[in-house]
């Protein structure tokens, strides 16, 4: 799920409810909506995964056992989407490997049908909790990302060398310039960056998973 940016608006979380037994469906929407969730309900993994994106903190309440695409099938599709959206599986029909496998592979709970509704509730709590985190660090990291776009080429050649502990004269060696040309580039790199430190800018590389550049680029 993609994360939009939210910042100085009311974010919106939503839970999808996916369950092909239309009675099981209709009754877990009304129970949220009365709870104040905005919801949406799905026949199946299918129509859910043909649904418009939409940004922001979700929590996706998940039959395991449904016609066509199983809860679980639709879990590995979006991991391997990369989505890794907060989700509570429910089900009739589950057994330990089942939920141990879901729980690896990051579900929020594990509920067996009938559930206790303060259970479910307390479960999604927990994912939309999780999935708000989720987001704030995506939103984070665009943020970080956009900015690192705005450096020249060889700016990010001294931002990454400069985080390695590297001296000043030593950039200047490895990129064939000058100190005083790598003291004017290090400087714009902490503007841009809007690094504090050295500290700070060094976090940022790791967040931005920076490698050691070549010499290629010249000023």
């Amino acid at each position: 799920m993609t994360c939009s940016d939210a910042r100085g608006v009311t974010e919106t979380t939503r839970v999808y409810v996916v369950d092909d037994d239309s009675s099981v469906r209709r009754s877990l929407v009304r129970l949220l909506q009365a709870v104040g969730h905005d919801v949406e309900g799905y026949p199946s993994a299918e129509s859910f995964l043909a649904r418009k994106p939409v940004g922001g903190p979700g929590c996706l309440v998940l039959d395991v056992r449904m016609t066509g695409m199983t809860g679980l099938e639709l879990q590995r599709r979006l991991t391997a989407a990369d989505n890794v959206m907060a989700i509570v599986f429910v089900t009739g029909h589950g057994d330990v490997p089942m939920s141990v496998d879901a729980m690896k592979a990051g579900a929020v709970d594990f509920l067996m049908k009938p559930f206790d509704d303060e259970a479910l509730l307390e479960a999604i709590d927990r994912g939309l909790t999780r999935d708000r985190v989720r987001c704030e660090r995506q939103r984070e990291l665009d943020s970080l990302r956009a900015r690192y776009d705005r450096l020249t080429p060889r700016q990010q050649q001294v931002f990454a060398l400069v985080v390695t502990g590297l001296l000043n004269k030593q950039v200047a060696g490895r990129l064939g310039t000058t100190e005083k040309t790598i003291k004017v580039h290090r400087a714009r790199v902490m503007q841009t960056m809007q690094a504090a430190s050295l500290p700070d800018l060094v976090r940022q590389a790791e967040r931005l998973q920076l490698r050691t550049p070549d010499a290629s680029v010249r000023c």
